[in-house]
């Protein structure tokens, strides 16, 4: 079953970890694509195997930060596939960690850029193009971390994306009237690069998986079963909510 059918989907983050898993499992689901990220060659090597199972994609490397960026992504969905139905604002970066006390005020201003306001450029960009197709799907990464559970010496990563929940909510209730559902999705420890770099040695991944009521983390397919749930019908009446797929972190901690 073809749940994302001559839908269009944008994808940022998509050089890897959760982003790249989304873009293959999307693409499976009859989803044409345009991705995104930071490295242009991982990006090219994606592109190619979605190409080789038949998908369609398009690859657009560049900075989240940049406004131009966001819009030039929406444009390509435009121009290629003549237009949008679903926006997964996936990237983002732990920022400075460490203690608070310690933390640089470049390094704080960083980690919102990254995952609060370029979320924000993002959606700004790809509201008018989701109305203009009729409705659609808006997605965003955030985290349980400074949401359900407080961790220490991740301030910045934290509040940042605490953040886009706010952006979500406001979004959701903003848009609900033209069909455009709105919602974060909040992974919980994932086998992603930056998820090894938090859990950085075999006692970090041990501790990691210790938190999460089924004592593992997850893998980047999972979280993208999530998305896959948010982006298609299966959540037609789902807008607004911070959808936790955490592994029960949430509840143990």
């Amino acid at each position: 079953m073809h749940m994302l059918k001559d839908k269009v989907a944008l994808i940022t983050g998509a050089s890897s970890g959760i982003g790249h898993a989304t873009a293959r499992l999307f693409a499976r689901h009859g989803a044409r694509l345009v991705i995104a990220g930071r490295d242009a060659a991982r990006l090219a090597a994606l592109k190619a195997q979605i190409e080789e199972g038949g998908g369609q994609a398009l690859a657009l490397a560049g900075d989240v930060r940049d406004e131009a960026h966001a819009r030039a992504l929406v444009e390509a969905a435009v121009d290629a596939f003549d237009g949008l139905d679903i926006a997964f604002n996936n990237a983002g970066d732990l920022g400075p960690m460490g203690p608070t006390s310690e933390v640089a005020l470049e390094d704080w201003r960083h980690a919102l850029d990254v995952n609060l306001t370029a979320a924000f450029l993002g959606a700004k960009h790809q509201l008018p193009a989701l109305v203009e197709r009729g409705g659609g799907a808006l997605i965003f990464t955030g985290t349980f971390v400074g949401h359900t559970v407080g961790f220490s010496g991740m301030a910045a990563y934290a509040a940042s994306k605490a953040g886009v929940i706010g952006l979500t909510k406001a979004l959701a209730a903003e848009y609900g009237g033209r069909n455009v559902r709105v919602n974060a999705l909040l992974p919980g420890g994932t086998d992603t690069p930056m998820g090894r770099a938090v859990a950085d040695s075999p006692e970090a991944v041990a501790h990691v998986r210790s938190l999460h009521a089924l004592e593992r983390m997850a893998t980047p397919e999972e979280i993208a079963g999530s998305a896959l749930y948010l982006a298609s019908d299966l959540g037609s009446f789902t807008t607004g909510v911070t959808l936790l797929a955490d592994g029960g972190v949430s509840v143990k901690r």
